[in-house]
């Protein structure tokens, strides 16, 4: 990869920032043609080996790929300038929503709010097809995914989702057995082995010593550790985040249900990463913990994890992607994953937003939008507000 300059890499990303609608899917094709076809940054084969690091890692996968393109064209700097310039105008747009949502009352606004759980909904099942087809294309791993799905319905603990993610990785190493090692093209890393083990290891001490912390340091460590957590598990980005915030900010009773799946609606209708979502939750924080610190906390927290073992497997990505071991257990937890997924569908997005026949029909048709033109998410966005606002005047 070439070298260019911090300036040259934040502009390029806020550009993208401010025009990659469509989820993560789309970002990638958005990536591709700036950073391959456009600017010539990488190869495609080395577009391609990046692609699949950044869905092999937990966290937000289009935000992983803007890091770690950043990293190798300027360095550190560059990585930085990357996140900022991708992330900014979606937080500050979520940010915004957050401050404005005590003014959505009456019928008109709560009638707005509800037509945003619906978006909610039929962006969740659009994905969960997309990312069934994709994960889990045979009998083996459809089969993880449905043992996801009895778990988390089963138990509703914070832990049973490491559960999850756990007993994905253990059966796709052992039945998983047609899956195979894939790696094509390589990268010149701008640090070594030693740095690499060193950010691994930042990023397992935070993982294990923040909980802790927390336990006897409330306020912001407390919500620090929920949203580090959720940044961690977070395998295969986009819309998976969902479940995961769920449990970090609903269950503790520090969002209502009913906002949480508000600011996920609204989401849908900014450009730039699904996980500026957690900006919108921290800013919802109670008490004082909120605001503009809570928001930077939160999305900060989220985004760290996948940038630390981002930049740490980057060295030794090559020996890692061709053990087979390893490839049949990532096909495992991307099936359990999906088994997530599934399980967010029917709870809480279906239980929260669905009370009557009128609202599966809006959520149909937002869905059907979504077939038809896939990177659609604003005209659904609008389409389903303003049903569900209509059908609230009539």
């Amino acid at each position: 990869m070439s070298k260019g300059t911090t300036r040259e890499v934040f502009f390029a990303f806020l550009r993208l920032g401010l025009t990659a609608f469509g989820g993560p899917i789309a970002h990638f094709v958005f990536f591709r043609q700036q950073f391959v076809v456009r600017r010539n940054w990488v190869t495609e084969r080395q577009f391609g080996q990046l692609l699949t690091l950044c869905q092999f890692l937990p966290g937000p996968g289009s935000s992983k790929l803007g890091f770690t393109l950043g990293l190798l064209r300027a360095g550190w700097p560059g990585a930085i300038a990357a996140f900022v310039g991708f992330t900014t105008p979606s937080a500050l747009l979520l940010f915004g929503f957050a401050t404005l949502l005590p003014m959505f009352s009456g019928a008109v606004g709560e009638a707005a709010l509800h037509g945003l759980k619906l978006v909610a909904l039929s962006v969740v099942a659009f994905g969960l097809i997309g990312m069934t087809r994709s994960l889990c294309p045979d009998l083996a791993r459809r089969l993880i995914a449905i043992v996801a799905v009895a778990i988390l319905l089963s138990i509703a603990q914070a832990w049973a989702q490491l559960l999850v993610v756990g007993l994905g990785a253990l059966c796709g190493a052992v039945v998983c057995r047609n899956v195979r090692p894939d790696f094509e093209g390589d990268f010149v890393v701008p640090f070594g082995k030693p740095t690499a083990w060193l950010l691994m290891a930042g990023f397992a001490l935070m993982l294990v010593s923040l909980p802790l912390v927390a336990h006897t340091h409330q306020g912001f460590l407390m919500y620090a550790a929920a949203f580090f957590r959720t940044g961690a598990l977070a395998f295969g980005g986009g819309h998976v985040v969902l479940p995961l915030l769920q449990d970090a900010v609903v269950k503790p009773g520090w969002i209502s249900s009913a906002d949480f799946l508000a600011g996920y609606g609204a989401a849908q209708a900014v450009p730039g990463p699904m996980f500026a979502l957690s900006a919108y939750l921290g800013a919802r924080l109670p008490g004082g913990d909120g605001g503009v610190i809570g928001a930077m906390i939160a999305l900060i927290a989220t985004f760290l994890p996948g940038f630390l073992l981002a930049a740490g497997i980057l060295p030794i990505w090559r020996t890692l992607a061709l053990h087979p071991i390893a490839a049949r257990a990532i096909a495992g937890i991307c099936a359990a994953i999906v088994g997530m997924l599934a399980a967010a569908l029917y709870d809480p997005l279906w239980v929260s937003a669905v009370h009557s026949p009128s609202d599966v029909l809006v959520a149909a048709l937002g869905f059907l939008v979504l077939i038809r033109w896939p990177a659609a998410a604003l005209p659904v966005v609008v389409l389903c507000v303003a049903l569900s606002v209509g059908l609230a005047l009539l």
